[in-house]
């Protein structure tokens, strides 16, 4: 069921924002050296990685780490990054991963394949059976905000409860959080 209106949701979503996601591209190919798009290796359901694509808010030389390792995160950001990240436009692209099965509207966010203390934490709970989402419970209890344990407590929480009406309610906080631009550190 939840796979069913992951396409649906997502095919809907791809119509909508064609038009969004064409200027965003636009955009940042205009403002930046590299391309539109940056394939991030992710680590998706039960540990497998995959290639999750975003807008590209960073420069190109920028090392393949969570934002908050870096010393000085807003050196690397593009001119348009900070606007991109701020308002979520640079998530649109995972879309693509939705349709794909790689991801779903909700579920915890795939962390990146280096992010070691995560991925055990999640393992040890068992959090890394579920697939990944484009958002989840820890991305609206806190987004960048929360240290890892508290991140994991959340997605366990969340894989616990789960239900249809947890996720809609999930959706819904989410636009309420990029409206409101809250738990954004960079």
């Amino acid at each position: 069921m939840k796979r069913v209106s992951d396409l649906c949701l997502a095919c809907f979503a791809a119509l909508f924002l064609l038009v969004p996601f064409l200027l965003v591209w636009l955009i940042v190919r205009i403002t930046s050296k590299g391309p539109a798009l940056y394939w991030s290796d992710r680590v998706g359901r039960n540990n497998q990685i995959f290639k999750m694509p975003k807008f590209r808010s960073m420069r190109v030389d920028t090392p393949a780490v969570a934002t908050h390792l870096l010393g000085n995160p807003e050196q690397f950001l593009t001119p348009v990054g900070s606007f991109l990240r701020k308002s979520s436009l640079d998530e649109l692209p995972q879309l693509w991963s939705i349709l794909h099965g790689d991801m779903s509207f909700v579920g915890p966010r795939p962390a990146l394949f280096n992010q070691d203390d995560l991925i055990a934490l999640r393992t040890e709970y068992g959090v890394h059976k579920l697939v990944p989402g484009l958002t989840g419970w820890a991305q609206i209890n806190g987004r960048d905000e929360l240290p890892i344990p508290d991140k994991v407590k959340l997605d366990v929480e969340y894989m616990q409860q789960q239900s249809f009406l947890m996720d809609i309610k999930i959706i819904v906080l989410t636009f309420v959080k990029v409206l409101r631009r809250e738990g954004i550190q960079h």
